[in-house]
């Protein structure tokens, strides 16, 4: 004999996708490049790569609402909430382990652009510094360089001089929690207006100066295999406006300084 007790089901079951319906269409404008198999999207800043954590929903969700007849549709890796740029997704399940594998035997190459407190060291080059996960006390999780930590290399490269501060180009070798953001304030160059790991005074004149309040961390370029052997694919994620404009502030800045 199997009892099944009475189970209370709210009476509004529309998902709260639907409110933000706005949100899920314009992710429509942000697909950079799709075939049978991938789409890859910039991804906007500010939006999470999927539901959790008090969030009801986030770009997966939001393009299977987009894509209802879609079957398959699967994050190939992550970016954080306040990270822009190039995130890859998979339309088949053979494509997805194809992809992992890539990410595993680290043939998928992943060039962010930062921008950072400073001038960054010519020398400075490759950072290797291992990382560990805390929680503290309030609950909020970061990331500390820890002899015991997980190892981690980022390769680096400076691309342009500021006033006040460099863009670099950082290339994750391993793909650590907040790898780039810590390693950045490991070097002493913190990322712009990172509200875990910059440099509250260097954020203040962001905001001041630029009206720039948000991290400049962008996945700028991607290159993989969409299949086993076929040819690499590079894939170019532009700017949004926050982020070209503060670069072309800085520039001017620069010039008037």
């Amino acid at each position: 004999l199997v009892r099944v007790p009475p189970v209370k089901v709210s009476e509004d079951t529309t998902p709260e996708v639907n409110v933000k319906l706005d949100k899920v269409q314009a992710l429509e404008s942000q697909i950079i490049y799709e075939s049978k198999s991938i789409i890859v999207l910039n991804k906007p800043h500010g939006l999470a790569v999927h539901g959790g954590s008090g969030l009801s929903f986030g770009v997966i969700e939001a393009l299977r609402q987009l894509r209802p007849e879609q079957k398959f549709l699967e994050l190939v890796h992550r970016l954080d909430r306040d990270t822009s740029g190039c995130l890859l997704i998979a339309k088949k399940r053979s494509t997805l382990r194809l992809l992992h594998d890539q990410l595993r035997n680290k043939d998928i190459t992943k060039d962010y652009h930062a921008l950072v407190k400073g001038r960054w060291p010519k020398k400075t080059k490759k950072v290797t510094a291992p990382l560990a996960k805390f929680t503290l006390k309030s609950g909020e999780r970061v990331v500390r360089v820890q002899n015991d930590g997980k190892s981690s290399d980022t390769r680096f490269e400076i691309i342009s001089h500021y006033a006040n501060s460099t863009l670099v180009k950082a290339s994750p070798v391993t793909g650590r929690t907040h790898q780039i953001r810590v390693h950045a304030q490991y070097v002493g160059c913190p990322i712009a207006s990172d509200p875990k790991y910059s440099d509250p005074d260097f954020n203040a004149w962001l905001k001041e100066t630029f009206q720039f309040d948000r991290l400049f961390l962008h996945a700028h370029r991607l290159v993989f295999r969409e299949k086993a052997d076929g040819e690499l694919i590079e894939v170019i994620a532009p700017y949004d406006d926050a982020l070209a404009g503060l670069i072309e502030q800085l520039k001017s800045h620069e010039v008037n300084a």
